[in-house]
């Protein structure tokens, strides 16, 4: 899908003419080749609901280097994504770690549309609280010296900017009080390595 001139964001969108979308977020250097979009897509084909799902810049087929983006860039994506295709129905939100993040922000746009928000392994403001909190000063002075840093967690390997740490600080949603009446759940395994379970119980009292 074309955002701009030079700039396309890949999708995955099956249209039912349901009344209610699923919207599924991928998280950080994920794409829509994975396990999780595809079950939800055929769920949604199986019961006739609208699903939706895209790739942020940087990721997967979607423009742009990963190294550019960040929270806000990939949060516009989304809402970009969302006001096309889906318009004024209602939505549910299945976020995947930093998919998580992202959908909350959606909630300052898109408050009355969503009716639903589904966490699986929840990582909100992940960038300050288990990323730059937890760097040694010597890995701080490298990501400020050459702006670039490789961090490498479970057998993963994130090539982690100043600019995205930056930008992860004005994106802060620990601190939303979100008044809405909705179904809100969180999946979250005991063992994950990366996040800890407790930001997962963060996101629950924030609704």
């Amino acid at each position: 899908v074309k955002i701009s001139k030079n700039k396309k964001i890949r999708i995955i969108y099956n249209f039912n003419k349901s009344n209610l979308f699923i919207v599924f977020l991928h998280g950080l250097k994920s794409d829509l080749t994975g396990k999780k979009p595809n079950c939800f897509l055929d769920f949604c084909k199986k019961r006739k609901i609208n699903f939706l799902a895209l790739e942020y810049s940087g990721h997967g087929k979607s423009y742009g280097k990963f190294e550019e983006g960040n929270i806000s860039t990939w949060s516009k994506n989304t809402k970009f994504i969302i006001n096309k295709f889906i318009k004024k129905k209602n939505f549910l939100i299945i976020g995947s770690s930093m998919g998580s993040w992202i959908g909350l922000n959606m909630f300052k746009h898109f408050n009355k549309q969503i009716k639903g928000f589904i966490g699986i392994g929840s990582a909100p403001e992940f960038t300050q609280k288990l990323m730059w909190n937890k760097f040694s000063r010597n890995i701080k002075k490298k990501i400020l010296r050459e702006k670039l840093y490789i961090f490498k967690n479970d057998g993963y390997e994130y090539p982690i900017t100043y600019q995205f740490i930056k930008d992860g600080k004005k994106n802060k949603v620990l601190d939303m009080k979100i008044k809405s009446r909705i179904f809100v759940s969180a999946f979250h395994g005991k063992k994950d390595k990366v996040v800890p379970v407790i930001y997962s119980r963060k996101l629950l009292n924030l609704f």
